[in-house]
């Protein structure tokens, strides 16, 4: 297994990418953090038959992203335990979709918030326990808007374009702490999320992508167990697409 003995935090954890990564974590013999913004009967259900399986913990945090206040009081929660903390995956994003001219500045801040901040405010907690361990491996999910762009997601593109410049920063910050700082950036992956916009947008992104199909979460997870895990140990500071061929 690659992360037997190892400890993950992983935002995000209640569905999608998110609970993917927290069941292939957990398969490979990881301990898991699991932050989730609500608690959630079927989320429990699933959680524990996870356990089951596999023989791990996974000890659920909730908590709203959009809400300091609860972040740093669930961290501090958290971390009193003083826990061994291996990996971090900011996974956990919500996206408020218009054109620009329409969108309203309460809704960028609300998308800035959960996508960028919430993530930078976990990534201080659990990198100052990544420093003293003088180890540890940070993945952050951005997208592929990031970096191309697309009609109706100025926020959203901007706060995951934000988790591209801080992985960059904090890969140089970290590494001497043997700390290693990567992103992803999926393109159209099969979530909630992704049902949830227009179908006209929909199929213009499909209609993009060269292996002619959207991605599914356990592709993104595969990727995220490649940077968390020791088959990457020299590679930090990078950004890669999982677009099914767009880039």
């Amino acid at each position: 297994m690659l992360l037997e003995n190892k400890t993950a935090l992983i935002t995000g954890c209640l569905k999608g990418i998110g609970f993917e990564a927290m069941r292939l974590f957990a398969a490979e013999g990881a301990d898991i953090l699991a932050c989730c913004q609500r608690e959630d009967p079927e989320f429990e259900r699933r959680r524990q038959e996870i356990v089951a399986e596999t023989g791990v913990r996974i000890t659920p945090y909730y908590f709203d992203l959009s809400d300091e206040e609860q972040i740093k009081a669930s961290m501090r929660t958290l971390l009193s335990t003083k826990p061994k903390i291996d990996i971090l995956l900011n996974i956990a994003g919500m996206t408020q979709d218009s054109l620009f001219q329409m969108t309203t500045m309460e809704s960028m801040r609300r998308v800035m918030e959960i996508n960028f901040m919430a993530q930078m405010l976990v990534t201080q907690y659990v990198s100052k326990v990544m420093a003293r361990q003088k180890s540890g491996s940070i993945v952050s999910v951005s997208s592929i808007t990031a970096m191309d762009g697309n009609s109706g997601q100025s926020s959203y593109g901007a706060s995951k374009a934000g988790l591209i410049g801080a992985t960059r920063t904090l890969a140089t910050e970290l590494a001497p702490y043997n700390i290693r700082v990567n992103a992803i950036a999926p393109g159209v992956i099969s979530t909630d999320m992704t049902a949830a916009l227009p179908e006209a947008s929909l199929k213009k992104l499909c209609d993009r992508i060269p292996m002619a199909r959207l991605g599914i979460a356990s592709e993104v997870a595969g990727v995220m167990l490649f940077f968390a895990s020791e088959l990457s140990t020299y590679v930090t500071g990078q950004v890669l697409r999982i677009d099914g061929g767009i880039g």
